[in-house]
């Protein structure tokens, strides 16, 4: 398993800016709990799956199976 910041430097950024806004709670949902902060309870579990190829919610993060 690999993961990995997007390779779009501003999807990164822009992301990181809301991150920092709010206090490392996903910016792309609306709840602030511990299961959206980042790197969130559904990427987590994402990362976990052996067989689950792709970005988190936000597009921050990309696993690859490899």
């Amino acid at each position: 398993m690999a993961v990995r910041l997007n390779e779009n430097k501003e999807i990164v950024e822009v992301i990181k800016q809301g991150l920092k806004e709010r206090n490392g709670y996903c910016p792309c949902r609306r709840e602030m709990t511990e299961e959206t902060k980042c790197i969130c309870k559904e990427f987590r579990e994402q990362m976990n799956d052996p067989d689950f190829e792709g970005y988190c919610h936000c597009m921050l993060y990309y696993k690859s199976r490899d």
